[in-house]
């Protein structure tokens, strides 16, 4: 369903044009860095429409719509968005609740990688050695012990949710500091990757890759210079970027493009997701040994370059001809 409008040709005739409507259902903080008036224009330009879905109203009432965008917490949320899923097959919702949920746990949402046969495709892909602690912070030194997990390790809020809290990662360095910790949470090793990480942004078939400036390698000398738990820097950020910078090009070399392509296409599937992305390491010495450390829903997109073109050229694939 598509609202339309009249264009007049200059000659007394007119046509009627035809506009792709999207119901978008996103937070204010969501909305500010995803719509932005750059966006805005070109996707009117396109013939795009983006509505805001009040949330307060029913859902049924509202539209038509020709697709749903949303980026909302809440399982009363995810059950309104899947029973209108159910009863209006003709609008496309991006993404199903179901699917987007998977990626709020952080024991789950490497599971597919790691399901994965990526050893011997330009490059090999995998997920860091890692276990989850669920209580008990004094018992977390022995059990990490038990599982063979080996210091330094990246400690991750089990439940994505949303919050700046859900995105503090920390680093410890010593058995000690293991206890200090808080569950539930995710023990990932640590693996040296030259303070870089690549951000693999997916846009259904499309696919942007950006590099961001991490955490320098760690050695057992420094690491034995300084135990306890240090926070990890954010990586998110516009600030963070490392496309630009003078860098050894071992270093700064992207991930292979067939690789990456085989790598989302595999996950799109799986995951049966459309808007995400992959926050993925090359191990240090190494040219083709990669690992995918976090997988995102609907990131920020607006820290992508040419974000505009390629989600307008996106939604315009779910226009009706």
């Amino acid at each position: 369903m598509r609202i339309k409008g009249k264009n007049f040709d200059g000659e007394g005739g007119e046509e009627e044009e035809q506009k792709l409507v999207v119901g978008y259902a996103l937070t204010l903080k969501k909305k500010k860095s995803f719509l932005q008036p750059e966006f805005e224009r070109l996707a009117c330009k396109k013939g795009i429409l983006f509505v805001a879905i009040d949330v307060n109203l029913p859902l049924s009432g509202q539209g038509p719509f020709d697709i749903i965008l949303h980026k909302l917490l809440g399982k009363e949320w995810s059950d309104i968005v899947e029973d209108y899923r159910q009863t209006h097959p003709e609008v496309t919702v991006i993404d199903p609740p179901y699917a987007i949920q998977q990626l709020h746990n952080r024991q789950s949402m490497l599971q597919d990688v790691v399901d994965l046969n990526l050893s011997d495709f330009h490059g090999r892909v995998g997920v860091p050695k890692q276990m989850v602690i669920m209580k008990d912070p004094l018992s977390i030194p022995d059990e990490v012990a038990k599982a063979g997990l080996k210091l330094p390790l990246v400690a991750k809020p089990l439940v994505v949710d949303g919050s700046a809290k859900s995105h503090e990662l920390f680093l410890a360095c010593d058995w000690s500091s293991l206890s200090e910790l808080e569950p539930p949470l995710v023990l990932q090793e640590f693996v040296n990757h030259d303070g870089i990480l690549f951000k693999i942004y997916i846009v259904g078939d499309a696919i942007k890759v950006v590099r961001r400036f991490s955490l320098a390698n760690v050695n057992k000398c420094r690491r034995a210079k300084v135990p306890g738990i240090f926070p990890f820097p954010r990586v998110s950020s516009a600030a963070a970027s490392a496309d630009d910078a003078d860098l050894d090009p071992r270093i700064a070399e992207l991930p292979p493009k067939p690789l990456l392509e085989r790598l989302s296409k595999e996950l799109r599937h799986r995951l049966g997701l459309r808007l995400f992305n992959i926050d993925m390491i090359r191990e240090h010495g190494t040219r083709d040994i990669f690992y995918v450390i976090d997988i995102n829903y609907f990131p920020g997109y607006g820290k992508m370059p040419d974000y505009e073109v390629i989600f307008t050229d996106f939604l315009l694939t779910f226009k009706k001809k």
